[in-house]
């Protein structure tokens, strides 16, 4: 089967909003909307591996730390880790005063108990019920008409006035989503979403929530902002409603979308952190946000340590972040072409430091988000990081993870810069060598022992010490894993961004090599190499490289 000459024989276009005063495109993005997060919930059902309890409780407490205030945490009546979770977040005081647990349920009342259930003891929750409405999914998934669909969501707003009056120490909140909202008819939105608000009955002062998702991207980002703007135009009691959005994105128009929608007058923005999500994902909250911030807007989100935030996210999903993903990518500040380099080097020789940001082809400022300037001004794929990996890989079996390639060719670059000459597979290597492989100043590593039980390991190590005269120092640690337990016995206080190990050879000549991005102190982030027959080993040694290339070289925060 391939694509059809016609597609017009299988597919249509969405029709157009009637709303010829529209005010949207004239609109600007003013204020910060209220955000939500979804990672927890919408985030987490799309990964093929959930997140375990431990995860999804570090993943809350990054949300909780770059400021969003509303966070759908789990499906409560979905399961017995979603329901004990939020239990655990109650029960253990995670929830901060300022922020708010949000909790999905559908309409049945036996998962509207529950769910009211898992919340006892909140001071504050969002309650979330939604129900399809749009004409495919009455007609193919629930064989309803209008009627039914409506009966649907109102009887279960019913039930949450029940419940919630069963809990009056929780300050409760009720959002209800018109799924596939995007895909139905405006009346019937407007209709099933009145019937609802007779319901909750909310005032000005104690507002409900109508969350208006873009289930599935039917149309082109202006059409959502449309409906968006018509609703608000029509609903009842506007004043006494936040509008939400959810959108996905399905022609990967989810930005745009959630943005249109805000200058069509929504209050409010659920999202994921750098786009997960089912199919092609959730709108991006991060891009979002620094969209806003780029424009001079405050988008009371704090992503100054983007790359603390993308790797507890990559850790916790499983997912690496896209190396152009806008923003926080490997390779999103990083300018290849020469005539681009150029213009960025001019443009930060004429920066000044208080005027406005107008460095050609950098609409932010990296260092506002943690990232450092050189792979801005330095890399090039011909003549810098692509071409160094591959003559890396390719002779010496050395395959360097991609932040570690970056970081690498600054180190060429200079050596390249001061003799003036091309350098050879040869000489690169021996840099390699030079650089990290005997980096053991201030510390060398003289020896290790390892003790591994039930899943613990204790090590101690001897250390060569070359600060005042050359001593030997002894350290012990214990952790969950060898480079753990090396961790928790450095007198320094470090972070391990990153690890990457692999074979070089094969057979009995074979070896390992591992390489680390460590940071240290809360400085910049650096890279190490260890390389030995035995992997652990390597590690360690890995270890010790970064650490003393961090320590002996002027560091920049990283914040």
């Amino acid at each position: 089967m391939s694509m059809l000459k016609d597609p017009s024989s299988k597919y249509r276009a969405f029709p157009t909003i009637d709303i010829p005063d529209r005010t949207w495109p004239s609109k600007t993005i003013t204020a910060a909307p209220i955000w939500c997060s979804s990672d927890l919930r919408d985030g987490n059902q799309s990964l093929i591996e959930p997140m375990d309890a431990a995860k999804k409780l570090r993943f809350w407490k990054t949300l909780v730390s770059v400021g969003v205030k509303e966070i759908e945490a789990s499906f409560p009546a979905a399961s017995q880790t979603d329901f004990d979770f939020v239990r655990t977040l109650i029960e253990d005081g995670h929830i901060p005063d300022d922020t708010t647990i949000q909790v999905l349920t559908q309409g049945r009342e036996d998962l509207i108990a529950r769910t009211f259930e898992s919340l006892r003891g909140a001071k504050k929750a969002i309650v979330h019920l939604y129900n399809a409405t749009s004409p495919s999914f009455r007609r193919i998934v629930f064989n309803q008409d209008k009627d039914g669909i409506k009966e649907i969501a109102v009887s279960a707003a019913k039930l949450f006035v029940k419940y919630a009056a069963m809990q009056p120490e929780t300050q409760w909140t009720f959002e209800y989503s018109p799924e596939t909202f995007s895909a139905t008819e405006l009346e019937f939105a407007k209709e099933v979403c009145d019937a609802v608000i007779e319901v909750w009955n909310p005032s000005p002062s104690h507002k409900m929530i109508l969350n208006l998702p873009a289930t599935v991207e039917c149309a082109t980002p202006n059409i959502y902002a449309d409906q968006i703007e018509w609703f608000g135009r029509h609903i009842n009691r506007r004043d006494s409603v936040l509008i939400s959005l959810h959108t996905h994105n399905d022609r990967g128009t989810g930005v745009a979308a959630t943005e249109l929608g805000l200058m069509a007058g929504a209050d409010r923005v659920e999202g994921c952190l750098f786009g997960n999500g089912e199919r092609t994902g959730n709108v991006d909250l991060v891009t979002v946000a620094l969209n806003m911030y780029t424009q001079g807007l405050d988008p009371e989100l704090d992503f100054s340590d983007i790359d603390g935030v993308r790797k507890v996210v990559e850790e916790c999903n499983q997912i690496p972040v896209h190396p152009r993903h806008p923003y926080v990518g490997d390779l999103v500040h990083t300018a290849f072409s020469g005539s681009h380099q150029d213009a960025i080097r001019k443009g930060f020789a004429q920066q000044q430091p208080d005027a406005l940001w107008e460095v050609p082809y950098l609409p932010i400022d990296p260092a506002d988000i943690g990232r450092s300037y050189e792979a801005v001004i330095r890399v090039n794929s011909q003549s810098g990081k692509g071409g160094i990996a591959y003559l890396l890989e390719q002779e010496y079996g050395i395959n360097l993870p991609r932040r570690m390639q970056i970081e690498f060719s600054q180190v060429v670059q200079r050596e390249t810069d001061r003799l003036g000459l091309e350098m050879t597979a040869q000489q690169i290597h021996a840099l390699l060598h030079s650089e990290y492989l005997q980096a053991n100043t201030p510390y060398a590593l003289v020896s290790h022992r390892l003790q591994e039980e039930n899943g613990h390991s204790t090590v101690e190590v001897e250390v060569s010490s070359k600060g005042q005269g050359e001593t030997n120092l002894h350290w012990r640690g214990k952790g969950n894993g060898a480079l753990e337990a090396l961790v928790a016995g450095l007198p320094i206080p470090v972070e391990i961004m990153d690890y990457n190990e692999h074979a070089i050879g094969a057979g009995t000549n074979a070896k390992a090599a591992a390489y680390i991005e460590l940071r240290v102190n809360g400085e910049r982030a650096v890279h190490g190499v260890g390389i030995d027959e035995n992997i652990t080993t390597a590690s360690f040694k890995a270890l010790f490289s970064a650490l003393n290339r961090s320590l002996s070289q002027p560091q920049a925060k990283a914040a």
